[in-house]
């Protein structure tokens, strides 16, 4: 298990929709192993593969307070969203020093191969339904400033591209 490098904005994986994940291997079961080792070393609170550079349908989620509870999860689909919004500060280490404030669904019913290579559906909810509808995001070719409208969307990442510059 090791922490992985994130690919840097603007590697067009990010925007590029990952393939399907066919079954549940050990190869896969190592890579989530590796992400989950990536999310903690952020620190954050979940990771998409396309993250890594690794172009399948695998994330990982942890937001539980005291962390070690991580949801392993290919292929996620939401299959319900609620009305009601939640906002929160969304960042990722693909692009560092910038976030921003997104509204979300506050809860979501998830659809997923688990680490038995079984499907599951889960509810999640809060700062965890933030986080799988992010991971989605990544791995359908999107970034959580896609939510943005356009002039929020292009100072933040000129100031993205500041940062990057002064390093």
């Amino acid at each position: 298990m090791t922490a992985r490098r994130c690919i840097p904005w603007p590697d067009k994986r990010l925007r590029t929709a990952a393939a399907p994940v066919e079954e549940i291997s050990d190869e896969i079961r190592a890579i989530w192993d590796d992400m989950i080792d990536t999310m903690e070393a952020m620190p954050g609170v979940g990771l998409a593969a396309p993250q890594i550079g690794v172009m399948l349908r695998l994330a990982v989620v942890d937001a539980s307070e005291a962390r070690g509870e991580a949801v392993r999860m290919a292929n996620p689909e939401i299959l319900h969203a609620s009305v009601k919004l939640r906002s929160h500060d969304e960042a990722s280490p693909n692009l560092p020093g910038v976030w921003a404030t997104i509204e979300r669904p506050r809860a979501v019913t998830v659809r997923f191969l688990n680490a038995a290579g079984e499907v599951e559906e889960r509810d999640f909810v809060s700062l965890w339904a933030t986080s799988v509808q992010h991971q989605i995001d990544h791995l359908n070719g999107r970034m959580y400033f896609d939510h943005l409208k356009s002039v929020k969307r292009q100072m933040l990442l000129k100031k993205a591209e500041k940062l990057r510059g002064r390093k």
